[in-house]
Order: structure tokens, then sequence, then C-alpha cells
């Protein structure tokens, strides 16, 4: 039997995550469990970049872990643990830290627009953000990553970091490839439909959370930009709102574009908007019940994170042991 390639991918634990993670991240990977060998990782370390609550990152932790069961994320089909259990992370880091210039972390997209938005801590964590990517996915020796579109970037310097560290010191990373979603592998804003979704934007009535109620729900797709030509048509350039309003109408009901563009025709937006809002409320509602279940049964979720971390360690220590015999690092008998 052909053994299976090695799938990564990670989720901050902060804030409360939006549809747009669910459908661009979580919901991709619960359909990918069963292809790969997948590693799902709690990205704690990533989330410090930006100033936390230590409490609220605690909490956020074990609620973020129950979402991902909730969603369908299988624990005896995947490896979950979190970022911070598994102390190869930060060590690779600093290997791969010597081999990236400045100039590369300097031209993050994703740096210019956090240093923008805490100009108060620009931090050397915020800058070092992607080589700390790059070691959470070359530990696994991942041979794929689900990127979203914001994430291209740091997958390609993620890829270049590989090939010059095989080049320097001989084959000993797998390259990954990226695995790009297509419909609603990006859900906008509903304020500001040229903007990604995002669970830290300005205004809490562009994005829907994945805790928001059906009233809510339902309110802030009411509200949500359209235009004025009041037809329901599938058109990024010209119709953003309403064509972003169609891309989360097709993955929430599991329909084609085409399929929940023709079902509106000839109806008006409020129409429209409405079924976006129930169909959004009856995807989301059944998580939110499994959610509460499973965050009653803390020894679960402790067990489940526990058998995480040990698997991912005995992985990534592999890799990391041959790093160090390849940079020269004398490690004895250890």
């Amino acid at each position: 039997m052909e053994e299976k390639k090695v799938l990564y991918s990670a989720v901050q634990p902060t804030n409360n995550l939006t549809i747009g993670n669910y459908v661009g991240a979580i919901r991709n990977w619960v359909q990918l469990q069963d292809e790969y060998r997948c590693y799902y990782a709690i990205a704690n370390m990533h989330a410090i970049t930006v100033r936390q609550d230590p409490a609220a990152l605690r909490k956020n932790t074990l609620q973020l872990l129950a979402l991902y069961i909730a969603c369908g994320i299988d624990p005896e089909k995947c490896v979950l643990y979190v970022q911070s259990h598994v102390p190869c992370h930060a060590e690779l880091a600093w290997v791969l830290n010597t081999i990236t210039y400045v100039g590369e972390m300097e031209r993050m997209t994703q740096f210019k627009d956090k240093s923008a938005r805490h100009a108060e801590n620009i931090n050397m964590g915020l800058m070092d953000y992607p080589v700390l990517m790059a070691a959470d996915i070359l530990l696994y020796q991942a041979d794929v990553v689900p990127v979203g579109i914001d994430q291209r970037q740091h997958l390609e310097i993620t890829r270049d970091i590989a090939i010059r560290f095989n080049n320097r010191y001989s084959p000993t990373f797998t390259v990954p490839e990226g695995i790009y979603g297509k419909v609603g592998a990006k859900i906008n804003d509903l304020q500001d439909p040229s903007k990604k979704m995002s669970k830290s934007g300005d205004d809490p009535n562009g994005a829907i959370f994945l805790s928001d109620d059906r009233d809510t729900v339902i309110r802030k797709l009411r509200r949500a930009v359209t235009d004025s030509e009041a037809c329901v048509r599938y058109d990024p350039e010209n119709k953003p709102g309403v064509s972003n309003l169609l891309s989360i109408y097709s993955v929430m009901t599991d329909k084609s574009i085409e399929e929940s563009q023709k079902e509106f025709e000839g109806k008006g937006y409020g129409e429209f908007k409405l079924a976006v809002g129930e169909a959004v409320a009856d995807r989301i509602e059944p998580v939110q019940a499994e959610q509460k279940r499973l965050l009653a049964d803390k020894g679960y979720l402790e067990s489940v994170l526990k058998s995480g971390a040990e698997q991912a360690f005995r992985t990534a220590r592999k890799t990391l042991d041959k790093v160090y015999r390849k940079i020269g690092f004398y490690q004895g008998d250890r």
C-alpha cells in the first residue's frame, strides 16, 4: 500500500474564527484528512507576535481544539497538537534564520501590513514569522500545504529556504507544494468586499464569527454591502459584494456558483441576503453545539493534545537531528 503524502497546516488561537477561516482552512482540512497524513497545529507561537492576553490565549487554545473536532477533524486520523508543545519548532527556526536574509523578510507583504497596524510593537517575531512558518512545515517533511491567497508568499519563502538548505548541506527537506482552494478560498469582508474577511477587522459587522448566533448572522448579512443593480450575478470585478455573498452561499450549501446564481434569478437582494444568512446559520449551529459539548470534557481535549504532541515530537525530532548532523552540531550519544 502506497504511503500517504504529508500535509501540514496551522491556525492561530486568537480572537474568534470567522466563516472565512472555516471556508479557507478548517473545512478543507476535514476533506483532506482521509487523503493525507495530516499535521494540524494550534499556532500559539505565531500568535504572540502581536500582544495577547495570557488568560485569553490559554482559553482560546482549548476552544480552537474543540472547534477543530466539532467541524469534523478526527484526532484518530490526524495529528492535532499545540505548536509550543513541540520545542523543535523554535529550534529549527533558529537554524533557518542563519540562511534567511533580512531583505527577504522586509519584503513580506504581511510584515508590512502588520507593522502598519501595530506600529507600537514592530518586534523581531513579527518580521521572523515566515521563518518560523517554514520551520513548522519543514519539520514534518510536508509534501503539501493548504494555502490561502494571503499566504502564498510565505509558502514561496519556505520553498526557497528548503532549497537553499538542501543545496548547501545536501538533500534534507521535502520542498512543499501548495494546495490552493477554488470557490470560497477567500471570503471577503461584508462591509468592504475589497478586503479579506478577518477576525481582527476594524468593523465587527464585516465578519461573521463561528460563535455568532442565528439572529446576529442574519443581521450582518442583511447589512452586507451590495450594489444598486439589484441583480444576483457572479462578477467579482464589477459586483464584488454580491459575488462575495454568492461565494458564501455556494460553500455553505455545497452548491456550485452557477447553481446558486440560477437559484436567485429574478429575486431581490433582500431575499438573497436572507437566504445566505439562513444557510450560514444552518451550517454553523451544529458546530457550535458540538464545540460546547467538547469543552465540557476538558480531560478528553487534554488527552488529544498530549497524544498529538507525542506524535508530532517524534517526527519533528527526527528531522531536527538530521539538520543538526548536517550543519555540524556535535550530538554525542544522545
